[in-house]
């Protein structure tokens, strides 16, 4: 099996065994949507979730780049504390088919572009549900919507694949995530007070008393948030959906959208 040029090795080997989802049929799902995923990528480091023997098995994740990876991959040196990091980039569907190749399942995207690390582009509010309170967190998302809107944000929509909502906005590369923080701080604060039965910023899951848990913490510097239209490391091979608003009501589940019924979505969008 080839696919953009690519030698996929193993391609019959089962990644998500409940729905007997092979290797093949992972690459494939990524070359079907690489001109809707690799804009999401495009120039922004990655950690890269991989489990090359399927989701059953001890997976990894990798932020630096394997030496044995060919120079299409391209990289991006990552100042750290300790030094530096040398991390992937993806602006191709050949690089994307080799790394799903690789065994990545899931693209876990910086908040900022190669060319200012210390500056993002975009902020995200991670909706964090507890166990069985999926319309919930559905009701938060539209709570949170309208609070972002009467702030001037652009509030955007998507279903992680895992477990409740992704809620994110552009901004202008004009602040670093030092200088950023304390704002997105300030409105996760005001979401809480202003919703206090509904909302929690509490980091210690027995601190947040059965409600949403707003997670505002990835907006710094090296953190990650899943990529639009990645696919996630869990047994139903869910996949991150961005959504319209008005889409919100029919979603049943943070995996809605999967790997065996995106494409039906896709074609009808």
């Amino acid at each position: 099996m080839t696919v953009e040029g690519i030698d996929i090795s193993h391609a019959d080997k089962t990644i998500f065994p409940e729905d007997e989802i092979t290797k093949g049929d992972m690459v494939q799902y990524y070359a079907s949507v690489a001109d809707k995923i690799l804009p999401h990528l495009k120039d922004r480091p990655l950690t890269l979730r991989r489990f090359p023997d399927g989701v059953d098995t001890d997976g990894f994740y990798q932020k630096n780049a394997s030496n044995y990876f060919p120079k299409f991959i391209k990289t991006v040196e990552i100042p750290t504390k300790e030094g530096k990091n040398t991390q992937v980039y993806c602006n191709s569907t050949k690089a994307l088919i080799y790394l799903a190749n690789q065994g990545t399942i899931s693209f876990h995207i910086w908040l900022a572009k190669k060319d200012q690390l210390e500056k993002p582009d975009k902020v995200v509010f991670d909706l964090d549900p507890p166990n069985n309170a999926f319309d919930r967190v559905k009701e938060a998302a539209k709570k949170i919507r309208d609070f972002l809107k009467e702030k001037g944000k652009n509030p955007q929509l998507m279903t992680t694949g895992k477990n409740g909502f992704h809620i994110y906005y552009s901004v202008r590369r004009t602040q670093t995530f030092d200088e950023r923080r304390d704002q997105v701080r300030q409105l996760a604060q005001e979401m809480e007070t202003q919703f206090p039965s509904l909302l929690t910023t509490a980091t210690r899951k027995n601190k947040r008393e059965g409600k949403i848990f707003i997670d505002y913490l990835r907006n710094a510097y090296g953190q990650t948030s899943v990529c639009p239209y990645s696919l996630r490391a869990n047994r139903t091979a869910g996949v991150a959906t961005p959504l319209d608003w008005e889409e919100l009501a029919k979603i049943k589940a943070a995996d809605h959208y999967r790997l065996t019924n995106i494409k039906r979505r896709l074609a009808q969008k």
